[in-house]
């Protein structure tokens, strides 16, 4: 038994060094490559145009905010987030990554390993990417600001105001009552991550099954359904009256990608709008799913090198 169990740690450990090692080669060259450093620039630029609004606010009333609300600020409306989702497409618009080791790689492992290591890229990237997106906007804040894990007056003043609302800052009260600014935070960068991550899969999953460029036009369909998908229009498709608008609000909550990813569509103990924990197992459910029609399609990806291709 003993025997065994050493055997098994050691199979795993020379599998998990095959994955690594397909990840190690992706990222050769990666914060080299003009593409991830205009990719990084634009979500700088993205990030200073989206927190606009609240400099304005913070230089208006010279009032201090929390570290953490400009985040909050900038990413909390659907729109920012998809906004900042999309240069996700060029940072992964050449997956599945190949690098002059694939060949060898293919050779030495199994394609499933080698996928699994396209995965552990992909989250990766999309983690580091979220974070910087983050950091981005405390940045740009950070002279007007305090660490401590309290709302600021500014938060108040905007929440509990018609200001927030004119200046379409998305500050509320019933975020302010249920949670604190750090706790705020880390769900609002976990649905953002997880809204990103399926973007990053959808592209990896189309580029499998159509081809090059297959993987952009479905993250475009994809990205798309979510910024169609509002109560507005889909109440006027409908002919739905004013009063019945609540139902179309929770229908949009649940079945839309993008509304799962804006912290405030979430249920605070008043409705029956998703939880935070409930957006994430629907994150976790399409995940799943797009792991597997990866490894379908995978049977069928042409694998292109010089010199000749190899199914």
């Amino acid at each position: 038994m003993l025997l065994t169990a050493a055997s098994l740690t050691a199979l795993w450990g020379i599998e998990m060094r095959q994955i690594l090692a397909v990840v190690r080669y992706n990222f050769m060259g990666f914060f080299k490559s003009s593409k991830v450093i205009f990719s990084f620039l634009l979500g700088f630029v993205l990030c200073y145009l989206l927190s606009s609004q609240v400099m304005t606010v913070i230089e208006a009333y010279q009032t201090p905010v929390q570290a953490a609300e400009p985040f909050l600020w900038t990413f909390g409306d659907t729109t920012a987030i998809l906004l900042s989702s999309l240069l996700l497409m060029l940072l992964f618009s050449d997956l599945p990554k190949m690098s002059p080791a694939s060949p060898y790689q293919l050779l030495r492992m199994t394609k499933k390993k080698w996928l699994a290591g396209q995965f552990c890229y992909v989250i990766l990237v999309t983690a580091l990417y979220t974070g910087i997106m983050m950091a981005f906007t405390v940045v740009l804040c950070m002279k007007n600001s305090y660490v401590g894990d309290i709302w600021s007056e500014t938060a108040a003043m905007l929440g509990y105001s018609k200001l927030g609302e004119q200046m379409q800052v998305p500050s509320t009260v019933k975020v302010m009552e249920s949670t604190l600014p750090y706790s705020c935070m880390c769900q609002v960068l976990l649905l953002i991550f997880f809204y990103a991550l399926t973007l990053s899969f959808v592209i990896l999953a189309g580029n499998l099954i159509l081809g090059k460029n297959g993987g952009i036009i479905i993250g475009l369909l994809y990205s798309l359904y979510g910024f169609l998908l509002k109560p507005e229009v889909l109440g006027k498709l409908l002919h739905m009256e004013q009063y019945e608008m609540y139902k179309i609000n929770v229908l949009v909550a649940w079945i839309s990608p993008l509304s799962h990813a804006s912290y405030a569509r979430h249920n605070f103990g008043y409705d029956t709008l998703p939880t935070v924990s409930q957006s994430c197992m629907v994150f976790g459910g399409l995940l799943v799913f797009l792991i597997l029609v990866c490894c379908r399609s995978l049977r069928r990806y042409p694998f292109q090198f010089t010199g000749g291709s190899t199914s």
